[in-house]
């Protein structure tokens, strides 16, 4: 039982370095979200429950829980004639779908850029940049492409789920 329990806490760790560096959120906002993916994904987890485990301030771990809210990495839900709020992490396919976002984003730029490059090439430098952006530009597409293909799986887990 100890070793799953330090298995427990490594794994919530890990989470948390993770997402410190992918989101750049902060540890502890890092950590809450790896928690709730550990131990939040039943029922979820009361803010009471967020703070013994955390062993944080009520008012750490409210700001935090609030800016993994805004960005769509948590969501909470309420039981009738319970006041708690239940957090949890957000399904897969709403977190997914924030990438592609990034993503759109991401090709509107290139397609700036090629634009750009195809009025203003002036040399064989600038022609090898513009074969290395429209690469780029179709990895993009295909990272999109895998990106709405598991997005739709994962919609049918979560339905077929709920």
């Amino acid at each position: 039982m100890e070793t799953i329990q330090k298995e427990r806490e490594e794994l919530i760790e890990m989470f948390g370095n993770h997402f410190e560096l992918l989101y750049n959120l902060p540890p502890l906002g890092s950590r809450i979200l790896g928690l709730l993916i550990i131990d939040g994904c039943k029922t979820g987890l009361t803010f009471e429950e967020i703070v013994a485990k955390m062993k944080a301030s009520k008012s750490s771990v409210s700001t935090n829980l609030n800016l993994l809210s805004k960005m769509g990495k948590i969501t909470y839900y309420t039981v009738s004639g319970d006041r708690k709020k239940y957090f949890k992490p957000s399904p897969f396919s709403e977190r997914l779908a924030n990438y592609i976002k990034l993503v759109d984003f991401e090709k509107t730029i290139l397609d700036r850029l090629i634009h750009y490059r195809e009025q203003t090439i002036s040399c064989s430098e600038e022609q090898y940049n513009m074969e290395d952006i429209k690469a780029y530009k179709t990895h993009v597409c295909e990272v999109e492409e895998l990106l709405i293909k598991t997005i739709e799986k994962f919609k049918i887990i979560e339905k077929n789920n709920h």
